[in-house]
């Protein structure tokens, strides 16, 4: 038996307008995670197992299963442990086998997502498979996992967005991609500065569309640097990501070079929503 509180994030949420992605930070990975994590109330719990200053090992569940990894989850148990005083701002995160670097800068931990290996594709067809009435450039982007990129004409074109599920797994079968990026420049009033909007598809990978994904973000600034429309003067970019009625703010971090970017690190901000209840860690 335990009492220690699991505490509820807000991640990558829009200061104005809640969004992101809600999980529970509990502070030992003691008794049956998994109906710890059933028991949470939030869609994601992350338990910390081990945590010395530069390097933290978590264990992420969903209320249904073990899920393995999740940036969102680490940034959430970064935040928790950080304002414990228990990191350095430089660290490691590990997660099932795999280790993240991790770093808070400016206030935001972010993430090393890699460098992006990125392919213009042909853009024949796409719009009629997605039921859009027109599409600009299109790329194959991938830091570990293959994503479509889609740029769409406007704002209000990728908000209206409601592409065919099946017309969605179909076209990564055919451009061998697992999941899609649509995406247009800037972003709507009201959710703060962006110099690009997205929204992020995957039923291949078993969700219909992702509230939040640094992944794809960093795949998004891998397209933008290749097509020479990352920022010259500063190796930062802020990202909206639209799912409707769940907006989340990123940024990327990255090193600019000629014909696209390198050093990718993701993240944003991480607020506290409840402090918690005493867990019976049963």
């Amino acid at each position: 038996m335990t009492t220690d509180a699991p505490a509820l994030y807000r991640v990558l949420s829009p200061a104005r307008a809640p969004g992101g992605k809600l999980v529970a930070v509990f502070p030992n990975a003691s008794g049956y995670l998994q109906a710890r994590a059933a028991l949470s109330g939030s869609p994601l719990s992350v338990f910390v197992q081990y945590v010395n200053v530069s390097d933290v090992a978590l264990k992420v569940f969903t209320p249904e299963r073990e899920k393995g990894e999740s940036d969102s989850g680490a940034l959430a148990a970064l935040a928790y442990l950080g304002t414990r005083g228990e990191l350095l701002d430089v660290t490691d995160v590990q997660m099932g086998s795999e280790s993240t670097p991790a770093q808070l800068c400016g206030g935001e931990w972010l993430l090393r997502q890699g460098d992006p290996a990125v392919q213009d594709r042909v853009s024949d067809g796409v719009a009629e498979r997605l039921g859009l009435p027109s599409v600009g450039p299109v790329h194959a982007a991938q830091i570990a996992r293959p994503n479509l990129a889609v740029e769409v004409g406007s704002l209000d074109v990728l908000q209206a967005a409601a592409p065919d599920l099946e017309a969605v797994r179909a076209l990564g079968l055919a451009t061998g991609t697992t999941g899609l990026i649509l995406y247009a420049h800037g972003g709507p009033a009201g959710l703060g500065r962006a110099e690009v909007s997205f929204r992020a598809f995957g039923p291949l990978r078993g969700f219909a569309e992702d509230a939040a994904s640094s992944n794809m973000f960093a795949c998004l600034v891998g397209v933008l640097g290749a097509r020479g429309l990352l920022p010259e003067d500063a190796g930062l970019l802020r990202g909206l990501q639209l799912k409707p009625g769940q907006p989340a703010r990123l940024t990327a971090q990255f090193v600019a070079r000629r014909g696209g970017a390198s050093d990718l690190w993701v993240g944003g901000s991480t607020q506290l929503e409840d402090a918690g209840v005493p867990d019976s860690g049963q």
